[in-house]
């Protein structure tokens, strides 16, 4: 039985926690982690050798990571042309583009971690660039969640911000995959 005092409280609110695509600075604060944990990747790139046997296994890793994360971002960057050009909804974009998130984060993931332990040349312009833009897709992902749940809390037509904001994601992202794609093949070349 509630005493007088504690029923006319009133009831408290639960509050939800914390999510990454809360705000510019959850999404930021996630950022700066991502960076830590690449550079820490790199010292440790720095530190790690691996033998015949698991360099071979590492580079089967990479280029299945490459084509695991690739290969999602131009599903969702297809299907995002496909609303541009009027031909699948919104909703439709949004429900796609919700499913590859996994798949493109364990691709993008997959490639940096096997990419640190291919014995990368940090000295090297080409590796230092790919580091950048790995970075700079990183970030853009990252952002690209924000940009995510902008669109599908969306009410009404979608406006030319957010039009603009997508096709720029879209444009940079595909600008950083392949830009890395091109140098990892150049590098490898060398």
């Amino acid at each position: 039985m509630l005493s007088p005092a504690a029923a006319s409280m009133p009831a408290a609110t639960p509050t939800r926690p914390l999510r990454l695509y809360d705000s510019w600075w959850t999404v930021a604060a996630a950022g700066l982690v991502a960076m830590m944990v690449l550079t820490a990747g790199l010292w440790f790139s720095l530190h790690v050798r691996t033998d015949e046997t698991l360099h071979t296994a590492v580079l089967f890793v990479h280029l299945a990571s490459l084509v695991l994360g690739f290969g999602a971002v131009l599903a969702a960057d297809y299907h995002g042309l496909l609303w541009a050009t009027g031909r699948c909804s919104l909703t439709e974009v949004i429900s796609a583009t919700s499913r590859l998130h996994v798949p493109i984060w364990a691709g993008l993931g997959g490639l940096v971690v096997s990419g640190l332990m291919l014995h990368p040349d940090l000295h090297s312009l080409l590796t230092q660039a790919k580091i950048a833009l790995v970075g700079l897709l990183t970030l853009n992902g990252l952002q690209a969640g924000l940009l995510g749940r902008r669109l599908a809390e969306a009410t009404g037509p979608v406006g030319r911000g957010l039009t603009a904001w997508g096709g720029a994601t879209a444009l940079l992202s595909q600008v950083c995959w392949w830009g890395a794609v091109a140098i990892g093949f150049l590098n490898t070349n060398r």
